[in-house]
């Protein structure tokens, strides 16, 4: 691996960090109501598997006795 002095490595990190695009105040807003409806989504689905398993393994236990 090459070596570079302090002051090269600051340049570059100067450099590539003015290429970064941030988000608007607007995206980040709209990005995070998504996520959160995605989390609702996601959870409400595993719960009704969880109730869907816990009742088939209940049963299937019920069964031996």
């Amino acid at each position: 691996m090459a070596k570079t002095n302090p002051f090269t490595f600051l340049q570059h990190v100067r450099s590539e960090a003015t290429k970064v695009t941030w988000p608007s105040r607007k995206e980040t807003a709209i990005t995070t109501v998504m996520v959160f409806i995605m989390v609702f989504f996601a959870s409400m689905f595993f719960l009704l598997a969880d109730q869907v398993l816990s009742f088939g393994v209940g049963y299937l236990l019920g069964l031996g006795s």
